[in-house]
């Protein structure tokens, strides 16, 4: 039995009302979304998913075959909800404002991405794909930049990966000041470009 909309009397899944296809999918994937960022892909059952959209586990098998099978379609949701967020590929100043924008309308989806799916064996190589497009497009950023190449590869990979952790962080400190939280991590990267920047051997 669940809640139906918090206030009113419980209801089953199987009393749900009848939705378009494509409705019901979306609110599966909502839902799903929300259960593995919570208990992550092995420690989520579908009956556990099928609770928390409100539907069958007939209902949830219709749309998806299997759990990974809906663990791919949650993650390809939230990679399509935060690309629409960040616009064309690219590592810029305004990638920060934009993945913060993302990360507030799905934190669910953003955590699963880029926390969740890299620790799951079964997905790690998506995660991954993932991380090294990130790397192209911030050493592509950075390179004019930085002269010398191996700092350049560090701040590409540090860079991307220290925006991301900032994010994760100001989603669980509470989305604090989120006007003026991407301005806050924009400073706090400069430090990483301005190490990197310096060169084998200067200090200044």
């Amino acid at each position: 039995m669940i809640a139906s909309g918090g206030t009113g009397p419980a209801r089953s899944a199987a009393s749900a009302p009848r939705l378009p296809r494509a409705a019901r999918r979306e609110q599966i994937l909502a839902a799903a979304t929300e259960a593995f960022a919570r208990g992550g892909f092995a420690g989520t059952g579908l009956e556990a998913i099928a609770t928390e959209a409100g539907v069958t586990r007939v209902i949830l098998y219709r749309h998806f075959d299997s759990k990974a099978d809906l663990y791919r379609a949650v993650l390809a949701r939230a990679r399509d909800n935060l690309g629409a967020a960040v616009g064309p590929p690219g590592y810029t100043g305004q990638i920060v404002d934009a993945l913060l924008a993302g990360a507030a309308r799905d934190p669910a989806g953003f955590r699963l991405l880029f926390q969740h799916a890299a620790r799951e064996p079964e997905f790690r190589a998506e995660a991954d794909r993932h991380r090294e497009e990130m790397y192209a497009a911030a050493h592509q950023q950075l390179a004019p930049m930085i002269p010398d190449p191996g700092w350049l590869r560090w701040a590409a990979h540090l860079t991307p990966a220290a925006t991301i952790t900032a994010i994760a962080a100001w989603l669980d400190a509470g989305q604090p000041e989120p006007d003026r939280a991407a301005e806050r991590i924009r400073h706090a990267l400069v430090g990483i470009v301005d190490a990197a920047r310096r060169g084998p051997g200067r200090t200044g």
